[in-house]
């Protein structure tokens, strides 16, 4: 991965597009002239706003669209897409409860009725179609047709505040359109579990089928929406505070560690976090789920994610992400890495449903980006997970001279492996030690 950003300079500090005024008029409902001065073909200049080369190759298929692939005006590109009726049209009579229900509540959570069209919300916040198209694909939705009455004043309101950002110097566009999408990708993630936990809830409580359940949610939700929001806010600015004290307040074990049994050539010396990287992957999960019903299998693999999550958060570590019948995690120390390590695998052993884990944890410079980390020490973790007997705990030499003076760890010397990508390496088997371990409440 290249992590260079090399930032070319852009006029979104520049004077501002002509802004559309928030009351649903706009270059749509002008004559013919002032809908060609938004024409991303016809007006389009390659250094307006969010209009550059996309920082990275592989995203510049994403960020920048050919204008061939533009959907015909009035033809929406997403065929789930629904206009909305005319605001003329009586209500009653012609929609049903159920279509009225979720009409109330889509204007509730979109701040109102859909009245804009995308040229329009673009114009509003002094943009191209592109440079809209460009935040709107990095947020999740999906291309709309031009005659498509999609957009609420929230939605400008919304792109506005992004641009107004760049223009403001702070933020670049490349640091923008990564920030626009992890938003999107994070929060169709939550709330695509949100609803799947609410409906699996009602399914057990109220015992009515799935599709019963999904349909009544909608009538259900209204009464959740403003705790829900609540809690998203909090749980936000909580972790932003744990991601600043973590870049404020360095861990100097973790900083002196990093540097101990290294010669400077390493693979990963050139990275610049050092952390302790560790997988636990849940034995015979293939086979498992073989022969278990959709209903179990969601029981074993969310009890699996809530017992990774709720140790690791213990241990004072971060999920960075499960896959399946995987978890990887990440610590601040190798003493921090160990402790998590030790007590997933002692969890998994003793739990009477999961099955027992092979866990491996590498002490050694990582790289995060888009939430997710990369490099040497990343790949060597997941080596020696496939190396680890169930129920067992795998490091390597240098983790474990990291951990060697630690009177709560006991290190067990395992033959050397050839491992592909690394070449003869020297396994070492973490065990418990002297104190209590990691204690959960």
């Amino acid at each position: 991965m290249n992590a260079e950003n090399v930032h070319q300079d852009i006029d979104l500090a520049a004077p501002d597009l002509p802004r559309e005024p928030r009351d649903g008029t706009g270059p749509a409902a002008a004559d013919s002239d002032a809908q060609a001065a938004f024409d991303t073909e016809s007006s389009f200049d390659a250094e307006t706003a969010f209009d550059t080369e996309a920082p990275f190759d592989t995203d510049a298929a994403e960020l920048i669209e050919p204008a061939e692939h533009e959907p015909a005006d009035g033809q929406p590109a997403n065929p789930d897409f629904e206009p909305d009726a005319d605001p003329a049209a009586p209500a009653t009579g012609t929609m049903s409860a159920d279509r009225l229900a979720a009409k109330a509540l889509e204007a509730r959570l979109l701040g109102g009725e859909r009245k804009l069209r995308r040229r329009e919300v673009a114009a509003g916040a002094g943009l191209s179609l592109l440079s809209a198209r460009k935040l709107w694909r990095a947020l999740g939705f999906p291309n709309l047709g031009d005659e498509d009455v999609a957009f609420t004043e929230r939605d400008q309101a919304a792109l506005s505040t992004i641009v107004d950002l760049v223009r403001d110097g702070k933020l670049t566009e490349e640091a923008a359109i990564s920030i626009t999408r992890a938003i999107g990708q994070m929060t169709d993630r939550m709330v695509v579990w949100q609803i799947e936990a609410l409906v699996e809830d009602m399914v057990q409580e109220q015992g009515v089928p799935d599709a019963v359940a999904r349909k009544r949610l909608v009538t259900e939700l209204p009464n959740l929406i403003d705790a829900l929001e609540e809690m998203l806010v909090y749980s936000w600015r909580r972790q932003l505070n744990a991601a600043v004290q973590r870049l404020a307040v360095r861990a100097e074990a973790g900083l002196q560690s990093s540097e101990e049994g290294r010669e400077g050539d390493e693979d990963d010396s050139p990275l610049p976090l050092a952390r302790a990287v560790g997988f636990a992957d849940l034995v015979s999960y293939t086979s498992l789920s073989r022969r278990m019903n959709e209903k179990t299998l969601a029981q074993l693999v969310q009890r699996f994610e809530n017992k990774c999550a709720e140790i690791i958060s213990v241990g004072g570590g971060r999920l960075v992400k499960t896959v399946g019948d995987e978890v990887l995690y990440i610590a601040e120390t190798p003493a921090a890495g160990a402790e998590i390590s030790l007590a997933l695998c002692r969890a998994f052993t003793e739990d009477e449903i999961l099955p027992q884990a092979r866990v491996a944890m590498v002490w050694g410079r990582i790289l995060s980006r888009l939430g997710d980390i990369y490099g040497p020490t990343v790949n060597l973790a997941a080596r020696l997970t496939a190396l680890a007997d169930p129920g067992t705990v795998l490091v390597d030499s240098m983790t474990a001279a990291a951990l060697e003076q630690d009177e709560r760890f006991v290190l067990v010397p395992r033959p050397a492996e050839d491992v592909r990508g690394f070449g003869e390496i020297h396994p070492v088997q973490l065990l418990p030690g002297s104190g209590r371990g990691l204690v959960l409440d």
